[in-house]
């Protein structure tokens, strides 16, 4: 877990915390952990104070696009590989928002198939590519994710049908199925997989067990779950095929 991860979680599960209860919990030096609630505080994660910081996350609120960025890179970046080996040339794809979705992005830019990315990011690491067709649905950017939701990016994945959907989540299990924190954010992720003839999950080891707010669909209209997790969690039961990356 990097620093800035485990100031943000503490602090929001403590309400409030000192810089000196910080630098205990972390190990880093006070000063190292003034910088570190300056960065925290530019991304709307806490407010600080003097000698400490409050919390500006409510439980159950997803992190900042920004502070998971950089989060379990590797394996993100292994999952995205095992996802793009799954897609073959000539397809169409959906492909969900989210910072492991974007890695799938970024690896599809000279691949030939035409994709409709529903985050900005996704769009932006698309928008130079010269052999892939980019469908770019409306919408409403929400701020700092720039995931597109409302009722115009639903209108644009109901008019296609996609070979693949590739969805990310905030949390995935057997008992709960797909879920995610933003209740827009789930009904775009529900269009996409009703509009998609295949359905593949990209979900690192920290979504898996872990269930949020809004449920997106049970893990019975998934095809297929990429993911660096140890294990199946009840998930081939289920009759979802697990790729590990």
């Amino acid at each position: 877990m990097s620093r800035l991860k485990q100031i943000s979680e503490a602090v929001r599960d403590a309400g409030s915390l000192g810089v000196a209860e910080l630098a205990s919990l972390t190990g880093a030096s006070e000063m190292t952990i003034r910088r570190d609630l300056v960065a925290l505080a530019a991304q709307g994660v806490l407010e600080r104070y003097r000698g400490g910081a409050r919390s500006l996350l409510l439980r159950g609120e997803e992190p900042p696009f920004a502070l998971r960025s950089d989060e379990n890179m590797a394996a993100k970046r292994r999952i995205a590989a095992a996802v793009v080996g799954l897609l073959a040339d000539g397809e169409s794809v959906v492909l969900d928002s989210g910072t492991t979705c974007l890695e799938v992005a970024r690896l599809l830019h000279d691949r030939r198939m035409t994709v409709m990315p529903l985050s900005l990011h996704s769009v932006n690491a698309l928008s130079s590519s010269t052999t892939l067709t980019l469908l770019v649905p409306g919408g409403h950017p929400r701020p700092g994710e720039l995931a597109l939701t409302g009722p115009l990016t639903l209108a644009s994945v109901q008019a296609l049908r996609f070979d693949t959907a590739v969805i990310g989540c905030c949390g995935l299990s057997a008992e709960h199925g797909m879920t995610a924190f933003d209740l827009e954010d789930a009904s775009v992720k529900r269009a996409a997989i009703a509009s998609a003839r295949r359905v593949i999950a990209a979900v690192d080891a920290s979504k898996l067990t872990r269930t949020a707010l809004a449920h997106v669909a049970p893990v019975s209209s998934l095809d297929a779950v990429v993911t660096d997790a140890d294990g199946d969690h009840g998930l081939e039961a289920a009759g979802v095929t697990v790729v590990r990356a």
